[in-house]
């Protein structure tokens, strides 16, 4: 049994590893809504910014490792305790992959350039990325608060979010059937859509962790998934 005295430092080794996964997670959901908008706004400028801000996301995360692996040297903690640092290694994980995706989409509104296209093309992307983000925001809730009830609410969703990117693949072939002019544009927006799935996989992921750290067990159930686009699989980084 731990001493009193090296309770309360194992209390503030977890208490600052939540933080530090906290502010990676606000980190990570300004990246997706940044490289979005930049998208939306073909700005370059927010763009170059979204990929200059990825190395503090990947700082953070050597960090939360970092942190983690001494704490368990220190403290050699078991049961719930061990899990909830494992969980913050798989949450910083996760929200670093999440990052790297901004980035990807960021790199691809540098390289579309200024010139216009039909905002309506990107309306699906956009809302896309607004579920998206709500997932993330509240799955980040739901492992700040350990709310298994919300976690799986943001595990089941993830269906949907497939359907949208379905629709919209459907969409951008579409629109690349009637003109060829519009191939190069659309295929940049088909793999910006690709990387927002991906996000949406990643919070999924978050949320298995919460599962894991509240029940001390990993969801076994099939995750509900509803991509069926042939293209799909090509995209997969």
């Amino acid at each position: 049994m731990m001493n009193e005295h090296t309770a309360k430092a194992f209390d503030a080794d977890l208490q600052e590893l939540a933080r530090s996964v906290a502010e990676m997670g606000g980190l990570a959901e300004k990246q997706v809504a940044d490289a979005v908008t930049s998208l939306a706004k073909r700005d370059g400028k927010l763009a170059q910014a979204v990929m200059a801000a990825d190395p503090a996301i990947d700082t953070l995360q050597r960090e939360i490792e970092e942190k983690a692996i001494l704490t368990i040297a220190r403290r050699q903690p078991m049961a719930v305790d061990l899990r909830e640092i494992v969980g913050a290694l798989r949450v910083a994980n996760d929200l670093e992959r999440i990052g790297d995706l901004a980035k990807n989409i960021a790199k691809r509104v540098v390289a579309l350039g200024t010139d216009l296209q039909p905002h309506k093309v990107i309306r699906g992307v956009e809302h896309m990325a607004d579920l998206v983000l709500n997932q993330l925001k509240d799955v980040l809730d739901a492992y700040a608060r350990r709310d298994l009830a919300k976690a799986l609410d943001v595990w089941r969703g993830d269906e949907e979010i497939d359907a949208v990117n379905n629709s919209l693949f459907r969409e951008l072939l579409t629109y690349m059937m009637e003109d060829p002019r519009n191939i190069t544009f659309c295929t940049h927006l088909l793999f910006c859509a690709k990387n927002i799935e991906r996000m949406g996989d990643h919070a999924t992921n978050v949320a298995e962790t919460v599962y894991y750290i509240v029940e001390g067990r990993a969801l076994v159930d099939e995750r509900p998934k509803g991509d069926n686009t042939s293209f799909a699989t090509l995209l997969s980084p």
